[in-house]
């Protein structure tokens, strides 16, 4: 450590009595005695010193604290205090952790200082984690309406709905190269799968891993996949308010058609590259 030694013995700053006594000094010569007195240059320059560890643990140059040493050595509490230098002490630690806590919250130190924003966590950007923001905040979770209101029980006329999405959507795939035989039953068995679980990503999680049904209908797993995307959507939250994350069977019961859904290229595309061979797995 650099040894910094005053003019005078009676103002030796490094102990509190003589700290007392050169602010004394400084207050009463006036404005510019900060300035041209010398001894006031080794204070600051023994403070960047002292206070540099302390600085450093939250991410600040040592002139940082030393700034924030200043501004309290010229306050009545430091020259009036028993111990001018726990003071100081005190009040750069308290800087220090409001000036970490503002970058970290993109906001002013006076602001930092407050409880009702210093308790909030440190700003982030969608990049800073490894999973996507999507992936876990509620905010981007979107979930689907229902096609029946509360007060209207489900009717003859939404089972009709229900019978033609299925028919649609075997359609579709045997319009797509999916031999009609596999079509059908592969759609069935995710339509009763859907009713079961009552929700679409439910539903998909547990066919997912349904190896006895892909033995059932002799298909591998690219063309289970394909099928299980195709019909229920996308599972990810990042689609969900997408076409791809709706859905054909969403997408039929909410008005879309036959012919609508062959016009998606992304989607006849997938079918089509999945399709199984008529004789067994592709």
């Amino acid at each position: 450590m650099t040894n910094h030694t005053p003019h005078d013995a009676a103002e030796d700053f490094t102990r509190s009595e003589g700290l007392r006594a050169l602010l004394n000094r400084l207050h009463e010569s006036g404005p510019g005695a900060w300035q041209s007195d010398p001894v006031a240059a080794d204070l600051m320059a023994y403070a960047a010193e002292k206070y540099g560890a302390l600085a450093r643990k939250h991410g600040l140059d040592p002139w940082e604290a030393a700034s924030a040493a200043f501004d309290v050595m010229r306050s009545k509490a430091a020259r009036t205090a028993h111990d001018p230098w726990g003071v100081v002490t005190h009040a750069v630690r308290i800087t220090c952790i409001a000036e970490e806590r503002g970058q970290g919250l993109l906001c002013s130190v006076h602001q930092a200082r407050r409880p009702h924003y210093s308790a909030f966590h440190d700003a982030e950007r969608l990049s800073d984690r490894e999973n996507p923001l999507t992936d876990y905040h509620s905010a981007f979770h979107v979930t689907d309406p229902d096609p029946t209101s509360a007060d209207e029980p489900a009717s003859a006329t939404a089972c009709c709905t229900a019978g033609s999405a299925t028919e649609d959507a075997i359609a579709l795939f045997t319009l797509l190269g999916w031999p009609a035989h596999i079509a059908r039953a592969g759609v069935e068995h995710i339509c009763q799968a859907l009713a079961r679980s009552g929700s679409r990503h439910s539903a998909f999680e547990a066919l997912r891993r349904d190896k006895h049904a892909r033995a059932l209908l002799d298909v591998d797993a690219t063309a289970w996949q394909a099928l299980l995307k195709a019909l229920l959507g996308h599972p990810s939250p990042a689609y969900a308010a997408t076409a791809a994350g709706r859905g054909i069977l969403l997408r039929l019961l909410i008005g879309e058609s036959l012919r609508a859904l062959l016009r998606d290229d992304d989607l006849v595309l997938m079918i089509s590259l999945a399709a199984p061979q008529a004789g067994g797995r592709s």
